[in-house]
């Protein structure tokens, strides 16, 4: 959990810190708006928890909203296949950098989860993948520029029907 908390620390931009004190000090300002209007109970209460709300949300849902804005990139799935001869799944396609910033590095997590037709099930099953795997790629990608890769999920003996679902994280 500590190597994950530094990793994300080395990792923020100067945009992340500008996103951080804007949140912040929104949340002062609707904390002093509602000190302000302390005499009008209801008022007060509801700019309290809005400001609790701006407080705990907006550093998440900024950060996510931000990073897809400034790291837009394109998977491309080229193949999926079990491999015969070994238990393991094969990945290959194409990432494909469509942001305006270059990539340094590139970490692509698959998740390969069941499908059983039914209706209320299947989107249950999208949500909880029984086999994971992750891929670091830190090849330089300039704007516009597309590299391949391939991805192996390992041991993978499952036989029935399985969707597969490939994410990236690019910085």
């Amino acid at each position: 959990m500590k190597a994950h908390i530094q990793n994300f620390i080395h990792h923020l931009l100067l945009y992340d810190y500008l996103l951080f004190g804007g949140v912040f000090i929104l949340f002062v300002l609707v904390l002093m708006l509602a000190i302000v209007l302390r005499h009008k109970m209801g008022l007060a209460v509801f700019f309290v928890i809005l400001a609790f709300g701006i407080l705990t949300v907006g550093p998440i849902g900024g950060y996510i909203a931000l990073h897809q804005y400034l790291f837009k990139h394109k998977i491309i799935i080229k193949e999926i296949k079990a491999l015969q001869f070994t238990e393991a799944l094969l990945i290959k396609g194409d990432i494909n950098n469509t942001s305006k910033r270059p990539f340094n590095e590139c970490t692509l997590h698959a998740g390969v989860y069941k499908v059983t037709h039914n209706k209320y099930i299947d989107p249950v099953y999208r949500y909880i993948p029984f086999k994971k795997s992750s891929l670091k790629l830190e090849k330089k990608i300039i704007p516009g520029e597309s590299i391949p890769f391939k991805l192996f999920v390992e041991p993978f003996r499952y036989s029935k029907d399985y969707n597969v679902t490939l994410k990236a994280e690019c910085q």
